[in-house]
């Protein structure tokens, strides 16, 4: 199995980052020469994904603009426009679940706003068998107190040992019985976890969740290092 469609959650307001999220979404915002949105794409391009969906809530005409229909990055995108404030990542995710769930086969769900090196090739062909999702998870940033979940023999414990990457494969099976609505994701997952039906995996490279001036210096940083070694 290869995994061949993604949604991107794009739909928040992005507080910490203002004045630079009033007038454009936090998703467009630049690091090194393209925006966070166009890292995103490339690489799933690059992995073999064909169709991804963009939730949006904030400033969506800007994202759809810059966007347009995917195929300046070989891609065919579909956008999944929310009301004002949004509806959390759960509820996004259950919105669009008719443009992701093909046959019931799992999707790739990444945050609009991190910035990673983590190769989604991994991810597209994993499979899930009997769990109901996949976590990248990664060591706890030093803006972070605790983490937000573990791993034990490749299984995701609620412990509070590693931080989610806001990166992962989930079965539509996952929001079964939820309401259409603002809901979020964590709580969905959590109860798997109990459930132990969720694995996960560790991933030492880079990683950055851009959601204030500061990490998006430290991120623009490391782009240009990277560009220019």
């Amino acid at each position: 199995m290869t995994i061949r469609r993604a949604i991107i959650l794009s739909a928040g307001r992005g507080e910490r980052l203002r004045p630079i999220t009033d007038t454009l979404p936090k998703p467009l915002v630049k690091v090194g020469n393209k925006s966070l949105l166009a890292h995103h794409l490339e690489k799933l391009a690059k992995a073999g994904v064909k169709q991804v969906v963009i939730n949006h809530a904030w400033l969506g005409a800007e994202i759809e603009q810059a966007i347009g229909d995917g195929s300046q990055f070989g891609l065919q995108v579909i956008y999944s426009p929310e009301p004002e404030g949004g509806l959390e990542t759960a509820g996004g995710i259950l919105q669009a679940l008719d443009l992701l769930s093909e046959n019931n086969q799992p999707f790739l769900v990444i945050n609009g706003d991190v910035f990673t090196d983590y190769n989604f090739d991994n991810l597209l062909a994993k499979e899930l068998n009997n769990n109901l999702a996949h976590l990248i998870l990664v060591p706890n940033p030093n803006f972070k107190e605790s983490g937000d979940f573990g791993l034990a023999e490749k299984k995701v414990t609620n412990q509070a040992q590693f931080t989610f990457s806001g990166i992962s494969l989930l079965s539509p099976l996952l929001f079964s019985g939820l309401e259409p609505g603002r809901s979020k994701l964590a709580p969905l997952i959590r109860k798997q976890v109990a459930n132990n039906q969720v694995s996960g995996e560790l991933h030492s490279g880079y990683w950055n969740d851009v959601g204030t001036h500061q990490r998006l210096k430290e991120a623009i940083k490391h782009a240009t290092n990277r560009i220019t070694r």
